[in-house]
């Protein structure tokens, strides 16, 4: 667990935007000698602190609190100036000034663990502002181009004032992609630009955005059903408004970011696939992957452990393909292009694949965990506008009172070319007991400040993610040996990511070396490695934290088993992994090591 850090106040300077000494920081919460009040006022300070953090957060993250229900600010969009930035970096200075004048004395563990995750959270952005993450707020998985239609679906519209939040909401667009275009022009100016041939697939994104008639487009999905409470005269101006924004405001600012893409920032692009190539990069790749991991391996540390992941992976994958009379591994993998039974028909079939295994895995639940989720889930496909770049697959989560579900969003680009060997393991992975579970406990957690319930720890929630793949076969499932070695295949990749991750940023590997490296280690199809060494160049060390964080709970499971012997309980050990929402792995391995010694001093 984190060291407790209670105690002073420390004004710290106004300053431009640029790291603070993390030395500085910590200064200011550290005690100093000073009269403590009761244990109920500290108490009371350290959660109406904590109220008003994240008070702050959903206030100047409006897209954040529609996404899980808050819709107090609907009607406006994130401020992503640099004016903005500083200002949000002196608050978060502010807040830790504040939180190291509270004395954690009495409190109980997960109240100290709280304040340590707040101080480690604020801490963090700090850090990185040093790495101006602001100027480089585009490429072809991220950036507001694509979180702008990606967020309509999850707005609920119940009534004309939702309606017309959106309109006001809409209305903003173009003043924010003049924000991050300006900040894509300081870019340039400090040399910090995503490679040229990512931003090349965002300019087709936007394209492809810009094809549709905006009626067609996801700004009006809203439009194709209104509540009945909404009068027929009310629905033609609601109707109407929404189109014209969409028209005169939204459109134009696409096809302006369109043309500066085009004209400034895509030649201005950079030509090395890896953020070595960048002012302080090797730095930053640092920073990267210790908040991607947050452990304090070097990436030279983590290459090591994927080429020895990769070797493990192949020799169980061996023991299959003999099993399935094949001579090895290639043997095998040469026949799935052209076994009909390993591929989907159509893409609904693809999607009702997907929604078989997670039904098979729902009944299996309570052995293996004594509190489960409440929230729904359900699986749909990737959006047409965004589909030909995506994952495979991937999770949204949904809104805590259930009022919108858990969402798996499979991606039927391309379907009859994808394997249908790997789903089981990915509908785990991203369905149960993997992502929903995990983050729909968190959700429903009590007894938390609400910001626990939305910390996203990558090493652990991708960790979690991988984890529950492992944790089918120890259930039973896989009884279908190409499932079995779809589950390797889906777990050699990300071992493969330790490898080409690595490589690519910190040993200067070029983009065909991952590309090669992939096809000699996995079966993945041409589409999907290329996608996912560009998410990799285009997001660094963010595919770290999965095998990462597998391996850390494995450690930690196999640690309780062998303390534990008799005593150790699967179910509880699982509770206690997530029923404290996501955690940084040096957090949780404390938090494991507490509750084994707890369980040998229980009784039998």
């Amino acid at each position: 667990m984190p060291t407790r850090l209670p105690a002073v106040s420390c004004p710290l300077p106004a300053m431009k935007i640029r790291a603070l000494s993390i030395a500085l920081l910590l200064a200011c919460v550290v005690p100093t000698p000073a009269q403590t009040p009761d244990l109920e006022t500290r108490r009371k300070l350290l959660n109406d602190l904590f109220a008003q953090i994240w008070e702050d957060r959903l206030s100047h993250s409006p897209e954040f609190a529609s996404t899980i229900g808050d819709d107090r600010f609907n009607d406006q969009l994130t401020d992503y100036s640099v004016d903005a930035y500083n200002q949000q970096l002196a608050r978060g200075r502010n807040y830790l000034s504040r939180l190291g004048e509270i004395d954690t004395a009495g409190l109980s563990d997960q109240e100290v663990l709280s304040k340590d995750l707040m101080i480690r959270q604020l801490v963090e952005n700090e850090e990185e502002s040093s790495f101006k993450p602001w100027e480089m707020p585009v490429n072809q998985f991220n950036g507001l181009h694509l979180s702008l239609p990606q967020l309509v679906p999850r707005l609920r519209f119940t009534a004309a004032k939702d309606y017309d939040d959106y309109i006001a909401r809409l209305s903003k667009v173009p003043t924010a992609f003049r924000q991050v275009s300006d900040n894509m022009l300081t870019g340039i100016d400090d040399q910090r630009v995503p490679p040229k041939y990512l931003l090349e697939k965002v300019l087709v994104q936007v394209n492809a955005l810009l094809a549709q008639k905006p009626e067609d487009s996801p700004f009006a999905q809203p439009l194709k059903k209104f509540p009945a409470t909404i009068s027929a005269a009310e629905q033609t101006r609601i109707h109407d408004e929404v189109l014209a924004a969409i028209t005169k405001q939204v459109y134009p600012a696409y096809q302006h970011f369109a043309k500066f893409l085009q004209a400034t920032y895509i030649p201005a692009g950079r030509a090395d696939p890896g953020v070595w190539s960048l002012p302080d990069g090797d730095t930053y790749y640092a920073f990267r992957v210790k908040q991607s991991t947050t452990t304090d391996l070097t990436p030279a540390q983590i290459h090591q452990i994927g080429l020895d992941q990769v070797k493990q992976d192949e020799a169980d994958m061996l023991v299959i393909a003999k099993k399935l009379g094949y001579a090895d591994i290639a043997a095998l993998r040469a026949t799935i292009d052209a076994n009909p039974k390993l591929h989907p028909t159509s893409r609904d079939a693809l999607l009702d694949v997907y929604r078989a295994d997670i039904d098979h895995m729902r009944p299996k639940l309570p052995e293996l965990f004594g509190r489960l989720p409440k929230a729904p889930l359900t699986v749909e496909a990737v959006p047409a506008f965004m589909e030909k770049d995506q994952a495979p697959a991937y999770y949204e989560q949904g809104t805590p009172d259930g009022s919108r579900p858990g969402t798996v969003f499979v991606n039927t680009y391309d379907f009859a070319h994808r394997s249908l060997a790997n789903v089981e393991s990915v509908s785990y992975h991203e369905g149960l007991p993997g992502h929903h579970l995990q983050i729909s406990i968190a959700q429903e957690l009590t007894g938390l400040p609400t910001f626990r319930k939305y910390l996203h720890y990558t090493a652990f929630t991708e960790g979690w993610g991988l984890y529950a793949e492992h944790l089918g076969k120890d259930i039973g499932l896989y009884q279908d040996p190409w499932s079995d070695f779809g589950r390797l295949e889906a777990d050699i990749f990300r071992a493969v990511r330790l490898v080409v991750d690595t490589g690519v940023h910190s040993q200067h590997w070029s983009r065909q070396q991952m590309v090669d490296f992939f096809h000699a280690h996995s079966g993945l199809d041409d589409a999907t490695v290329n996608a996912e060494c560009d998410r990799y160049i285009a997001w660094p060390a963010q595919a770290l934290g999965y095998k990462m964080g597998q391996l850390k709970i494995l450690e930690l499971r196999a640690r309780a088993e062998k303390a534990l012997g008799p005593k150790f309980d699967l179910k509880a050990f699982h509770d206690q992994v997530v029923d404290s929402g996501a955690l940084p792995l040096d957090v949780l391995d404390a938090r494991i090591t507490a509750w084994i010694q707890s369980q040998s001093a229980a009784p039998k």
